[in-house]
């Protein structure tokens, strides 16, 4: 059970329920058929059933893969800085709904018709082979596993163009660099793992592995070379992440991962841990850091500045994991 104020678990619970069902499971230790119960509820209330009413009939949304298409009209979006990245096109549209909870059944016929009809902005690649950004490719990858697609030769480009530090980075493709980058590479792990979840295929995990492994050799939050803190985005903790790194996302991930594979806690955590703890506020919550701006189909959590529910739920998770753990 999680030490949270009844106060705070009750404002928790008052929400939509794809954050319901994860507190009702990871915070509270509900039995299964409850957390159950609420989670199949996201797809006909809420975010999830918001997103879902805005699929295409050509099984996209936005009609674009990664953006929108040109002559997409808007209807029903939720604009907060229309020269920012949208949050609306089929790619997001999707892991939104997989990391919300949706039940894939609600996407019956979506795989095929992606493969049928949906290409890649870059070079007019068909959707489920990926592309050449290893962001989208890990998304692609974790959602076709979801949904039943045949992301087989997507696995396999993975371990073929991981770097020679340990890692991945989305400019590497182009010769743009040849070091790894926290965020790719902890996009390339998070989705790894959610293929082997959902797949049970545990082909990725050696390489995997070996991406966690850069993590940690830097603490999660540090450069290798003197040991100082990599960026400010580090301690920016917002939801959702998009795409971004944080010691927060990253902390998760390693809980995910301990979970999967029955494995303890690694004590080179620990730094990362601190500065999760620390951004607690006095309440038990935490705050919403400098969110990403765009259009978005449906506004997940609070703005900049205000108390966070899903950083209230991720960030309590990962240290009662820690803290069971009983490292000092």
């Amino acid at each position: 059970m999680t030490s949270l104020t009844k106060d705070i678990v009750d404002w928790l619970l008052d929400s939509d329920p794809a954050l319901r069902w994860q507190a009702e499971r990871d915070l509270l230790v509900a039995p299964e058929h409850t957390w159950r119960a609420t989670r199949a509820r996201v797809v006909t209330e809420g975010f999830g059933a918001t997103i879902l009413a805005r699929q295409d009939a050509d099984g996209r949304w936005a009609g674009g893969a990664y953006f929108p298409a040109e002559d997409f009209a808007g209807e029903g979006v939720i604009v907060d800085d229309p020269n920012a990245q949208p949050w609306i096109a089929t790619t997001w549209a999707l892991k939104d709904l997989r990391e919300l909870g949706a039940d894939a059944a609600a996407l019956a016929g979506t795989a095929q018709k992606l493969a049928d009809g949906c290409r890649w902005e870059y070079d007019d690649l068909p959707y489920w082979g990926g592309e050449i950004d290893v962001c989208i490719n890990a998304f692609t990858l974790a959602t076709g596993a979801w949904l039943g697609a045949d992301v087989s030769a997507l696995a396999a480009w993975f371990p073929a163009h991981r770097l020679a530090d340990g890692g991945w980075n989305c400019e590497a493709e182009e010769g743009r660099s040849t070091r790894s980058s926290f965020h790719s590479t902890l996009n390339a792990v998070a989705e790894m793992l959610a293929y082997e979840r959902i797949t049970g295929d545990m082909s990725l995990r050696a390489t995997r592995h070996g991406g966690e492994e850069y993590l940690l050799e830097r603490h999660l939050m540090r450069r290798r070379s003197d040991g100082q803190q990599v960026g400010d985005f580090v301690t920016d903790f917002i939801a959702p992440s998009r795409w971004q790194y944080s010691a927060l996302a990253a902390l998760d991930h390693f809980r995910a991962v301990a979970q999967l594979e029955g494995t303890s806690a690694d004590p080179r955590l620990a730094d990362a841990v601190q500065a999760v703890r620390t951004a607690r506020q006095d309440d038990g919550t935490w705050r919403q850091g400098d969110a990403h701006p765009g259009v978005v189909w449906v506004r997940t959590d609070a703005p900049p500045g205000q108390r966070s529910k899903w950083l209230t739920l991720i960030g309590t998770r990962v240290l009662d994991w820690w803290d069971a753990a009983g490292i000092v």
